[in-house]
């Protein structure tokens, strides 16, 4: 476990992503001053600093892996962030927070831990009435996927549903779906599955002995290729929402 450890630490992301998709993202939110923003599972935090640099509120980032919160804390301070980023360990399911904390939400590539619906139904009473979660999700692209990576995914993520399907869950969790917007490919690779494909390269190299470690290492690389072949099948999608009412209540006086 320590060598997969080993394997993730120092690259930019834990996930797919970019800089560029982050601040795209922020352009499709309704234009008003976020005061109080929450990134949850915000891994070493590139996107954490991403918000920053963007927003003038203060971000409480979340994740329960404390390397990840040392490095965020130390980019952080050396972006002079310090007073306005606080790190946290702590998990996504049990967040300390009163309800009502936050005006805005925001987690890439991190929902799939606890899953999409269970996730929105948790953190919506952290929002102020009007608040904003923002949350990029695997998500299937074709309606009928190639058996590769069908099987792929029943294994590794069973829970992931279509745009419709999450379209769906969205609205039964009290949100107004505000914006969506597709992950492009090229951002899956440039801080995330380069820099790791690099990584899996020396790590067969030097323990190419350790069967458990290898076929981990096997299962990595396995991925990677999966997405080359078939970026088109699936992808992360950001869902913008604004917290509304919950389907019951609409309609009551």
């Amino acid at each position: 476990m320590k060598l997969l450890w080993k394997l993730h630490s120092g690259l930019p992301r834990e996930g797919p992503g970019s800089d560029e998709a982050t601040k795209r993202v922020l352009s499709l939110l309704p234009q008003r001053r976020f005061t109080r923003i929450l990134d949850v599972g915000c891994g070493p935090g590139m996107q954490t600093l991403c918000l920053a640099r963007c927003l003038a509120g203060n971000i409480v980032a979340v994740d329960n892996h404390q390397p990840y919160l040392d490095v965020l804390a130390s980019n952080a301070k050396a972006e002079h962030f310090e007073s306005r980023v606080e790190t946290l360990n702590a998990s996504m399911d049990a967040l300390p927070f009163d309800d009502g904390t936050f005006d805005l939400i925001w987690s890439e590539g991190a929902i799939y831990c606890m899953g999409f619906e269970q996730g929105l139904n948790l953190w919506r009473r952290l929002l102020t009435a009007n608040g904003i979660v923002v949350v990029s999700e695997l998500t299937w692209l074709s309606s009928n996927p190639p058996e590769e990576s069908r099987r792929f995914w029943k294994r590794n993520y069973p829970a992931m549903e279509s745009l419709e399907g999450n379209t769906k869950l969205v609205a039964g969790s009290g949100y107004e779906l505000l914006a969506t917007y597709l992950l492009p490919s090229k951002a899956w690779f440039r801080d995330y599955y380069d820099p790791l494909e690099r990584r899996i390269d020396l790590f067969s190299e030097k323990y190419g002995r350790d069967a458990a470690l290898l076929a981990e290492l096997n299962a990595a690389r396995e991925e990677i290729d999966l997405f080359r072949r078939y970026h088109n099948v699936y992808g992360y999608v950001f869902y913008a929402m604004q917290r509304g009412l919950l389907p019951e209540a609409k309609g009551t006086p």
